[in-house]
């Protein structure tokens, strides 16, 4: 993990927003929600200043829980968790099949945890697209302290609109994070477009299954719940994802829900009865200190006002995650390969 102190956690809270200003930021930011009021549309209208706003409040908490990746993974038995993140990033470039010096764009790249990963592994040129100042800032930090800088940069962009030329990358991936797109469609039409023809894109999609039932109250309380916590206008359904990728005319080489195929749960680092001092922050133990801590924080006024209220959405998420993984109605590993046709 990179940042593992209070004194750290405390002096990112609320990213590039002023500390006096995080508390309205988070009244803003819960407003977009269905349990405070909001409307998906909204949230689909406003996203990019949803999103933002989201990752502003809780990149620190990400850092401080998870290291530079935040993402799951499917895991082998006997394989640590940081182990399964490791493999997870590894078996995206070998499917795209990148070679040295190959130029790689990662969408949605967080603080780029799997970009220096995915760069040092394939030793190819990767660029990560982010509308996230704060990230983007703190992402060329820790590039320059991997030793990455020289290939790996950051470029602030929509990726609704990317500033890229057609036929720009050689390959593009995303890691759980194309699941910010207000609609799947444009999003993957930009991909496509700045994807050298013959090319190939991958991608891990939050999903709902085709084991969600809409109708369902408690199905419908957990997506909510994950939609509050994760910064998401909507979860799509894993075949709507599929819908989008052919109508933006992209060639599907394969495509499966790896949450299938995990010999351990993905979702066993958010179970609070099972304890791990690899992920202690998660643990029942680890989450009330962290909750306490925070708590202490605000109130000698280390921490802005508001910090409170943003661990505990997250917390919320946390068991939206456990249960919707549970009940196999939700998966953040939906994995697609796809191709752009050598004929464009």
């Amino acid at each position: 993990m990179s940042k593992t102190g209070a004194l750290d956690l405390a002096s990112g809270l609320g990213g590039n927003i002023e500390k006096s200003n995080v508390l309205s930021a988070v009244d803003k930011y819960e407003k977009y929600h269905g349990s405070h009021g909001g409307e998906e549309e909204d949230r689909k209208s406003n996203y990019s200043d949803m999103v933002n706003k989201y990752y502003d409040l809780v990149t620190s908490f990400y850092e401080f829980g998870w290291g530079e990746s935040f993402h799951f993974a499917n895991r082998w038995k006997g394989e640590s968790l940081r182990e399964s993140m490791k493999r997870y990033e590894h078996f995206i470039a070998l499917q795209l099949g990148v070679k040295p010096g190959q130029k790689v764009l990662d969408v949605g790249c967080g603080i780029g945890g799997p970009l220096r990963e995915f760069a040092r592994f394939s030793s190819a040129s990767v660029t990560g697209l982010n509308n996230n100042e704060y990230q983007i800032s703190r992402g060329k930090e820790l590039n320059h302290i991997a030793g990455v800088d020289k290939t790996c940069d950051f470029v602030k962009a929509d990726f609704m609109n990317m500033p890229f030329p057609d036929n720009s990358y050689d390959a593009v991936y995303a890691i759980e994070a194309t699941c910010h797109a207000p609609e799947a469609y444009g999003c993957y039409k930009e991909i496509y477009r700045v994807l050298k023809p013959g090319q190939f894109f991958a991608a891990y999609e939050w999903c709902m299954t085709e084991a969600f039932d809409p109708n369902n109250q408690n199905h419908q309380k957990i997506k909510a719940a994950i939609e509050i916590g994760a910064g998401l206008p909507d979860i799509r359904l894993t075949t709507k994802c599929l819908e989008a990728l052919k109508q933006a005319r992209f060639e599907v080489i394969w495509e499966k829900n790896l949450a299938a195929d995990s010999q351990v749960p993905w979702y066993l680092p958010l179970d609070k009865s099972h304890f791990s001092l690899s992920n202690f922050q998660a643990t029942a133990v680890g989450r009330f200190m962290t909750r306490n801590m925070v708590k202490a924080l605000e109130f000698v006024g280390l921490a802005p006002k508001g910090s409170q209220r943003v661990q505990s959405f997250l917390e919320k998420a946390a068991d939206g995650l456990f249960e919707g993984g549970k009940m196999e109605i939700f998966t953040p590993m939906y994995f697609f390969l796809v191709r752009k046709p050598e004929s464009e």
